[in-house]
């Protein structure tokens, strides 16, 4: 009974392979990081026969430049929030983290998109192109960060722990 015990709690606390999470992280990267470059990418440069080619290379530069960003900033605004807002509830928290990481991202993606797209030469077309793309992904961006937030997160949080 005892060896019955062991093995049974020894299955239980086996971890999650860490290729499981990669790919759960990959996917998730690719579905927001992928739809809003998608939309960045459109707003520069309209849809055309260099589209698939202009947004897979947007998308490419954004992640390049994004997971480094993302890191070091989720790690800031949570330090921050939790030290300027220590009695708010965990979803207050993670509201407002979220919200300010959709716009912190969404910045950087553009920001790669419009250099992708359009590049430095005219720094004006360069600005409008960046801030059409910023404004017509951001009510997308809001709108995933929310689901994230208040739907997926904690289960992510826990597979990711396991």
């Amino acid at each position: 009974m005892a060896k019955t015990l062991s093995i049974t709690q020894s299955s239980n606390d086996e971890k999650t392979p860490v290729i499981y999470k990669i790919i759960v992280v990959f996917s998730i990267l690719l579905t927001i990081g992928g739809t809003l470059t998608g939309v960045m990418t459109y707003m520069n440069v309209g849809f055309n026969d260099a589209f698939y080619t202009n947004w897979l290379t947007s998308f490419i530069a954004a992640v390049t430049i994004m997971i480094p960003v993302g890191v070091v900033m989720m790690a800031l605004l949570t330090k921050l929030i939790n030290k300027l807002m220590p009695m708010a509830s965990k979803l207050k928290k993670d509201l407002l983290i979220g919200g300010c990481m959709a716009i912190i991202m969404e910045s950087v993606m553009s920001f790669a998109t419009a250099f992708n797209n359009i590049g430095f030469n005219d720094f004006n077309q360069f600005t409008q192109g960046w801030l059409q793309g910023f404004l017509a992904a951001l009510p997308i961006g809001l709108t995933m960060m929310l689901i994230m937030t208040m739907t997926l997160k904690p289960k992510i949080e826990q597979f990711m722990k396991s």
